[in-house]
């Protein structure tokens, strides 16, 4: 069962303006990960459903964070039909993203007050989405639509709550663009998650890299 509301979730999501997107097959590495990047200010982490059994590291990473770091809230990530939308629940996501938008999906979550974050990549997909009760939704590739199309988007729909996942980097420049579009959040993986970090557990990289974005965002909101 979720541990925090949808208000809770997406105000967390709004406040920090970043949310790391990981997965990885150990969950000792993805528990050091999420203590990372908690070190670094981080408060809403995607761990993503890409790989063999990543519903049992979920499920132990979801019980850590409960445990161990007050107020991190855990989601998971590239969720695409309601069946896995329904086990991750079960499991204690807190939210669920998607890479595209499935309608079934959308009352499941509804029902235990779990937002529902699907990928969007048109003014249409994101008015579908608004419709079945998705108050943030994912603009995804970011780095094919870009910082332009939310711009576009949110001319005649100024109360879209947007968060853009793709070709976002912990750069001035790069998150700048997209804040001055108006999304209310970015997702960011690889760019913070070095492989020589992971590979040699260098994690205090990991909590810099967090740190130095959330500082920027901070800048730039």
């Amino acid at each position: 069962m979720a541990k925090y509301n949808k208000i809770e979730v997406i105000s967390t999501m709004k406040e920090t303006g970043i949310v790391p997107v990981f997965y990885h097959k150990d969950v000792n590495v993805a528990k050091k990960v999420l203590k990372a990047c908690y070190d670094g200010g981080i408060r809403a982490f995607e761990f993503t459903n890409r790989g063999d059994f990543a519903q049992e590291v979920f499920g132990e990473l979801v019980k850590y964070a409960n445990a161990e770091l007050p107020g991190m809230i855990v989601g998971v990530g590239s969720v695409v039909d309601p069946a896995t939308a329904a086990l991750y629940i079960q499991l204690g996501a807190n939210f669920v993203v998607g890479p595209l938008f499935n309608p079934a999906i959308a009352p499941i979550c509804n029902r235990r007050l779990i937002p529902y974050c699907p990928g969007c990549g048109s003014v249409s997909e994101v008015g579908a989405a608004q419709e079945a009760g998705c108050d943030l939704c994912k603009v995804f590739p970011g780095d094919v639509l870009g910082p332009a199309f939310v711009k576009g988007l949110r001319a005649p729909m100024p109360w879209s709550q947007i968060m853009v996942t793709g070709g976002v980097k912990p750069t001035e420049e790069n998150l700048s663009g997209w804040f001055k579009a108006g999304v209310t959040c970015v997702g960011m993986g690889s760019n913070l998650f070095p492989k020589e970090a992971i590979a040699s557990g260098e994690w205090g990289k990991i909590t810099k890299l967090c740190k130095s974005a959330l500082e920027i965002i901070k800048k730039v909101k």
